[in-house]
């Protein structure tokens, strides 16, 4: 079966692939007509999907995520392959394919990731900052093994929120080791707690975001965390005015850096300045291994990615 980012602009493709999104669009003009508006994909990459004349049945049979058989051209539209859908149905078990085959994962383990999260987490040595980032840890429970980080922009894959702190958490050891006078204990705390409520603010299932939340989209991630500290400094008898908990959550509010992104406040704190920077150059490059991940071939240009403010990357051809 043909990956994702194998296809080629001409070529007839038949096969299984992962039903990631769907959505049920009208066409223009005098007599609209209903068709489905898909995402296809694989561990190698995703594809828009178009299915035309779709039926009142076909409205109520796929939905995401599900795995389903296809039969269709690829085609370019607008500088973009297209996937022109002629046949489609669901997969059955007589089909020999399982949904979990299909889905992007981490490259590490979730366990390990898992694993690392919460040794970082006790090596912190503020035994009040340990204890609300243990609780914090402990309310998001088994959600950690499998949640994405984002619907679109970085990390949206099985275990991406958890690989997203595993390596925030490795590049802060090294500039604190390079800074000294950077706390710690405070950095490793934000970092662990800064994308924590993403498991309440999106809904997602098999590592596939299928919409935010209600909570998410009235409160978003970055205050809900805020509160959960609050809630968790309560609980440990903490007083809420002391340094030591608002400094925490100022890197939470300013970990976005500007209002137009989500954060009230900038970074004020070297700890939030590093916060911030380590959460963009995790998330950009992760964008940026994605694209270049999609391209069959080398010695060309991606498409133009979102976190990159709408830049395209070249693939160096390999020496």
């Amino acid at each position: 079966m043909k990956q994702v980012k194998a296809f080629v602009e001409g070529e007839e493709i038949i096969g299984f692939y992962l039903l990631k999104s769907v959505g049920i669009k009208q066409t223009n003009g005098a007599a609209p007509k209903d068709y489905l508006d898909l995402i296809l994909a694989d561990p190698s990459g995703e594809i828009s999907a178009k299915f035309w004349d779709a039926t009142h049945t076909d409205k109520e049979t796929f939905f995401a995520p599900m795995l389903v058989k296809v039969k269709g051209l690829v085609h370019s539209y607008r500088d973009k392959l297209q996937f022109k859908i002629s046949q489609i149905r669901p997969a059955s078990p007589d089909d020999g394919h399982h949904i979990t085959d299909f889905i992007r994962s981490a490259p590490v383990a979730p366990n390990d990731l898992v694993y690392a999260i919460t040794s970082a987490a006790a090596s912190i040595k503020d035994e009040e900052l340990r204890w609300i980032v243990d609780e914090c840890i402990q309310k998001v429970g088994d959600k950690l093994l499998h949640y994405p980080a984002a619907k679109g922009m970085h990390h949206n894959f099985y275990a991406g929120l958890a690989y997203h702190v595993v390596r925030m958490l490795e590049l802060a050891e090294f500039i604190v080791m390079q800074r000294p006078f950077l706390s710690r204990d405070l950095l490793v705390a934000g970092i662990i707690l800064h994308d924590i409520a993403k498991t309440e603010e999106l809904t997602a299932e098999l590592g596939i975001v299928s919409e935010y939340s209600f909570t998410g989209k009235l409160i978003g991630h970055i205050s809900l965390a805020v509160n959960w500290i609050t809630e968790a400094a309560l609980r440990r008898g903490m007083d809420l005015g002391s340094e030591k908990i608002v400094m925490l959550q100022h890197l939470i509010l300013s970990h976005h850096n500007l209002g137009e992104w989500g954060s009230p406040v900038q970074p004020q704190l070297p700890e939030a300045l590093a916060l911030h920077l380590i959460d963009q150059l995790d998330a950009k490059m992760q964008a940026a291994e994605d694209a270049l991940d999609t391209m069959a071939d080398p010695g060309g240009w991606t498409p133009p990615i979102r976190a990159l403010e709408n830049k395209p990357l070249y693939r160096r051809k390999q020496s």
